[in-house]
């Protein structure tokens, strides 16, 4: 049976760190992220008025007909910006509660979904597909199912390695996925260099650092259904992961496999983050900037962290996309380039609050 302990980040006594109300922070996070989507699909170099996205989203979302010269609008609010929003919408959600998940299971304050070695194994394939033709034959779906079965064998490969017969340890799997990633990324600088298509070798180095520029309403579903199924898993094992949060013997005093629990926090973000890699690139610091931010919010409890830390990762990635995509319109920016002028100096301000630890607020 299973006992209730105190949170990592909690007093002594077992009281909670001052922290937001939960359910008007939740609420006010889901209107934020709808305004954004409906800023990501109004804002871009083709403009625009605020009444013909309405108009168009309307149309969209209730099979309304529209007429002949609104066709060339349409298809850049519905088949273009919408999904494209969707998406960042996706994948900032994933890449923030995979986050969460990552520093709980290697109790690393610096970690985050690519400390595991597996972004960098995606690259590996997406660079195939991009760089070389690999998997022409299936056409759309080339990129994003060489990507994610890339991730999927540097998932096995980290996995093997990093076991021993005392299973999954904290150091092993951020020693193991450090050097990975380093080999892994060897691998992508090589066939960059020693590709012949300087325009491939520009979109490969495009997607390395993020972009989403290859959305459509084909590549959300795929993303949509691993974020959904991680974050349920996630929810369901929220009390697990504050036990293991606070270390391994503490865990096991409470009734929780620290061994088991780490290796099924191993499946679940090597899938995401495989999925999620596989859309829209590597796209640092949202996976580790989002979930401290989440922590200031509403404390330690992952009960909350995994209710607010999703949300704020979507917003977060909603709005990264449309800079990218306007500040030096016609010219897009990639994700990560944006990620990391605004969340350095971010985490730097709030490594130097005061009293600030991880796991509290």
């Amino acid at each position: 049976m299973t006992t209730e302990a105190p949170v990592a980040g909690e007093g002594a006594d077992g009281a909670p760190a001052r922290r937001l109300p939960l359910p008007p922070l939740v609420a006010g996070l889901s209107l934020a992220l709808l305004a954004s989507l409906v800023c990501g699909v109004g804002l871009g170099a083709a403009g625009l008025s605020w009444a013909e996205v309405l108009r168009h989203l309307r149309a969209g979302l209730t099979g309304a007909t529209i007429g002949r010269d609104e066709v060339a609008a349409y298809t850049i609010v519905w088949e273009l910006r919408f999904p494209r929003a969707v998406l960042a919408a996706v994948v900032g959600a994933g890449l923030a509660a995979i986050g969460v998940a990552v520093q709980a299971m290697v109790r690393n304050a610096l970690a985050d979904p690519f400390v595991l070695g597996i972004s960098s194994g995606a690259a590996v394939g997406a660079n195939a597909v991009l760089l070389f033709g690999a998997f022409s034959g299936l056409g759309l779906w080339a990129l994003s199912a060489s990507s994610f079965v890339s991730a999927l064998a540097a998932m096995a490969l980290v996995y093997a390695v990093a076991r021993s017969p005392h299973g999954l340890t904290p150091l092993r799997l951020v020693l193991t996925g450090s050097a990975m990633y380093y080999g892994f990324s060897a691998i992508t600088t090589l066939m960059v260099f020693t590709a012949n298509r300087g325009e491939a070798a520009r979109s490969a180095l495009m997607w390395l650092m993020g972009s989403l520029s290859g959305a459509s309403w084909a590549s959300v579903p795929i993303a949509a259904v691993a974020v959904l199924a991680g974050l349920a898993h996630l929810g369901y094992s929220a009390r697990r992961l504050n036990a293991l949060a606070m270390g391994d013997e503490t865990a096991a005093a409470l009734g929780v496999d620290g061994r088991r629990l780490r290796a099924e926090l191993f499946l679940v973000t090597a899938a995401v983050t495989g999925a999620v890699v596989a859309v829209s690139g590597a796209i640092g610091f949202v996976g580790l900037m989002v979930p401290h931010i989440a922590r200031m919010l509403v404390g330690a409890d992952h009960r909350r962290l995994l209710a607010v830390a999703p949300l704020l990762g979507a917003v977060l990635l909603v709005w990264v996309d449309i800079l990218s995509r306007v500040l030096l319109a016609p010219v897009e920016l990639p994700l990560g380039v944006i990620t990391a002028v605004l969340g350095v100096p971010c985490f730097v301000l709030l490594m130097r609050r005061r009293g600030y630890t991880f796991g509290g607020a």
